[in-house]
């Protein structure tokens, strides 16, 4: 679930920008999403999870976490995971996990210029499918700017995005689109996204392993200025049911929250023994 919702995030994500006209707005918000992912691989951040199960009646019955550090090397993110179920990884753990990384590293260093051009073609070959994925949005939504108000202190544009049933993905990815609708407060000085709330219309399935999402999931997703220069995630919220492998059904809520972004230094393989 959280995959998709990541996914989900990424895709209306792109529904924002520049002039009053919603379409136009749409189109031009891609080219941003390119630029804050480009600037993105400057910093380090910290991650945190909560996943919480429910029951048919919607009462808790479990909760996981998880907190990590992520860097991102050679135009790759790594993890360093700090935290499990609210308590700091013991030591063993911890030098575990910064051998994982510092192997990580020392295989990006020793990248012969052939394997670093692979993978880097890799890399964009994936991104340029994400950014034509995103392109489609445009011509599969109704889009109308609803009003103005203030978000965090900043004036925005409020956008409605609803889809538009005679539409025709290019993409099979796309399809799921149909079956979303969405609401999007657009920063008017930034003319980046600050706000995005979605919610399931239909039965969506995705996956290999035949995943499907019930009716009515909702997501709330958050972004923040950082240094001013850049926009990225500060906080998302999913919840909803579904089955997985088509067999077990569950019910969850998850929250992801990004937090002190910091320029990475390029000599620093430990992050931080700070705890978060």
């Amino acid at each position: 679930m959280r995959r998709f919702a990541l996914a989900w995030a990424a895709l209306i994500s792109t529904l924002p920008l520049f002039a009053q006209d919603a379409r136009a707005i749409v189109r031009k918000s891609v080219e941003l999403d390119q630029l804050n992912w480009a600037r993105r691989k400057d910093y380090t951040w910290v991650g945190r999870e909560t996943e919480r199960y429910l029951d048919s009646n919607g009462t808790v019955k479990s909760t996981k976490s998880q907190s990590w550090e992520t860097l991102v090397l050679y135009g790759e993110p790594h993890r360093r995971e700090i935290e499990r179920d609210g308590k700091k990884l013991p030591p063993e753990e911890q030098r575990k996990q910064q051998e994982k990384l510092d192997k990580a590293i020392a295989k990006l260093e020793h990248e012969t210029p052939e394997q670093r051009q692979h993978r880097v073609a890799e890399r964009d070959r994936q991104r340029e499918k994400d950014w034509a994925f995103l392109r489609e949005i445009p011509d599969l939504f109704d889009l109308r700017i609803e009003g103005e108000t203030t978000l965090d202190g900043r004036d925005v544009w409020v956008i409605q995005a609803t889809p538009r049933p005679e539409s025709h993905p290019s993409s099979g990815d796309a399809k799921a689109l149909l079956k979303i609708r969405g609401k999007i407060w657009v920063d008017k000085a930034e003319y980046q996204w600050v706000r995005i709330e979605a919610e399931t219309m239909g039965t969506i399935s995705y996956g290999i392993f035949l995943a499907r999402l019930d009716p009515g999931a909702k997501l709330v997703f958050e972004q923040e200025r950082v240094n001013n220069e850049v926009w990225l995630p500060k906080h998302m919220h999913t919840s909803g049911s579904g089955r997985v492998a088509l067999l077990k059904r569950i019910s969850m809520e998850d929250d992801l929250t990004w937090s002190n972004y910091r320029k990475f230094q390029v000599d620093s393989k430990i992050i931080s023994d700070k705890s978060y």
